[in-house]
């Protein structure tokens, strides 16, 4: 088990925890993402911006389709962000826009050429790119930028603020991995973006001639000359055929990584470009994020009554939006008063209507008697009268009540409760009525009853105009239906009666006898 740490330990972590915050907090954070429509190659484009831009970039920052460009404003105070770096495609071009947090400004580049990083890398005979190259940030170098024109120093201050300060007093060389070069053509005003790994290196022999000093020749049977082996240019990039010199010979300040790169001696600084390469052109500088007064302009140009117009303009549309805003406050606080006092008016309705109800229901009823309750007040006079009385009204009594009871569907209460009466017939049994008359109940019909389709069928051979054939030979109401008269379904339940009946006096008898 591994010993605790003491109170000076802990207090030093927590120092430089504090310190390392502070310096993170103060140096510039940007965001690099895209608005619009873009190809597979902006992109990636848009993804090798942001590994130049490491460690203080967001690298793997989601975009959204309906994200605007105001929720990443709003989140951009909370995380400490002050560059938007945004790339936009349009169907001629490859646009760049530059802005400042938070209040801008913002600058307009149109990107006329590009190169990813793997098209770079792939022209490099030996690629120098580590993972360790971007743990800190790259040294900014600016050339060309000293012509006169506020343009210029406006791009200069805002590419210088893009990426932290180094106190040369202070710096460690062996943080200093890799360098951006951005340089501006002032005939063209073209401005070229270059990324580079950098390596420092002793200055001496070359490789080609080590190996010629050495005892075993060394293998040339790729090579067509010997010059091949001791020019350093042959088979290289732009980049690494580069020829050490008086311009990349210097003197080390302090002790470099590498072997013999030790303070106060001579050493060379190698550039191996990893890209992104980019030539850009500034179209517009702009206040705001995007939504202010045109400060510059490449491709038009006004005079100062126009700018002066324009300003007048904007303050007038100011002005009115100023004024709509404090009518529309207005309106919304004259609507809240009116609601609040349509509140109270309906709340003191309500609580007058209480009080009333209470009044009502203490006044004593004229009508009710010592010892029993007041009668239930209802719309049915019927119900009223036989709550009263006690007994069922008579017939003559609610004429009104009992057409209204007619009119709804229903029959009256007396009749609906009442059982129908009851009839003698000629036979002394009772008469039951159905749905399609009265009918002797258990009563057989007489011999002379009409036969089913006597008639009928004759008068639908008429409206058919001949015999109608149905499966073949039968026709529609033939003597099949004549030898068959028509019998009810209550005509069957009078031998099935009997049948009942006899079986159980046979199985009586069966069991007398055994008895």
């Amino acid at each position: 088990m591994g010993k605790s740490k003491t109170k000076t330990q802990k207090k030093a972590r927590s120092t430089a925890n504090h310190v390392a915050e502070e310096v993170y907090g103060g140096v510039p954070h940007s965001f690099v993402f895209h608005r619009g429509q873009i190809g597979k190659n902006v992109g990636q484009l848009i993804m090798d911006v942001r590994r130049v831009m490491e460690p203080f970039t967001a690298e793997s920052l989601k975009i959204k389709k309906k994200n605007v460009l105001k929720d990443f404003v709003t989140i951009a105070g909370p995380l400490g962000v002050t560059h938007f770096i945004i790339f936009s495609k349009t169907p001629t071009s490859v646009n760049m826009r530059l802005a400042r947090l938070p209040k801008g400004p913002t600058l307009h580049f149109k990107v006329l050429k590009y190169s990813l990083i793997k098209d770079v890398v792939s022209t490099l005979k030996k690629h120098r790119m580590h993972e360790q190259q971007f743990t800190h940030h790259p040294l900014l170098i600016l050339n060309n930028f000293s012509s006169e024109g506020m343009h210029v120093k406006l791009m200069a201050s805002m590419f210088q603020n893009m990426f932290p300060s180094i106190n040369v007093h202070k710096v460690n060389l062996n943080n200093i991995k890799r360098c951006v070069l951005i340089n501006y053509n002032a005939e063209s005003g073209e401005i070229e973006f270059r990324h580079y790994s950098l390596k420092v290196v002793p200055v001496g022999m070359s490789r080609g001639v080590k190996k010629l000093m050495q005892e075993r020749f060394p293998n040339m049977n790729k090579l067509e000359d010997i010059s091949e082996l001791l020019m350093k240019g042959a088979n290289l990039s732009e980049s690494e055929a580069e020829q050490d010199g008086e311009h990349n010979i210097t003197e080390l300040p302090q002790v470099y990584s590498g072997r013999g790169n030790m303070a106060s001696q001579q050493s060379a600084v190698r550039l191996t470009e990893i890209g992104p390469r980019m030539t850009l052109q500034l179209t517009k500088i702009q206040e705001g994020m995007g939504e202010g007064n045109i400060l510059y302009h490449a491709m038009i140009s006004k005079t100062e009554e126009e700018i002066q117009e324009i300003l007048n303009r904007k303050e007038a549309q100011l002005k009115d939006k100023e004024g709509r805003r404090k009518k529309q406050e207005q309106n919304v606080a004259q609507k809240k008063e009116k609601q609040e006092e349509n509140k109270k008016k309906s709340l003191e309705g309500i609580k007058r209507k209480l009080a009333e109800a209470e009044e009502d229901s203490e006044v004593e009823d004229p009508g009710a008697q010592n010892n029993q309750p007041a009668a239930v007040e209802s719309d049915d006079e019927v119900e009223y009268y036989r709550q009263a009385v006690g007994q069922e009204p008579d017939e003559d009594m609610f004429p009104s009540a009992k057409r209204r009871k007619m009119s709804s569907g229903q029959p009256p209460r007396k009749d609906r409760d009442a059982r129908p009466p009851r009839r003698n017939g000629p036979g002394g049994k009772g008469w039951k009525q159905s749905r399609d008359g009265e009918k002797p109940f258990g009563k057989k019909p007489r011999p002379g009853g009409k036969t089913f389709g006597a008639k009928k069928a004759g008068d639908r051979e008429k409206k058919f105009g001949g015999k109608k054939r149905f499966e073949g030979n039968k026709t529609f109401g033939g003597n099949k239906n004549k030898d068959k008269s028509f019998r009810s379904k209550g005509q069957k339940a009078k031998p099935g009666f009997k049948k009942r009946g006899a079986g159980a006096k046979q199985g009586f008898k069966q069991r007398k006898g055994k008895g």
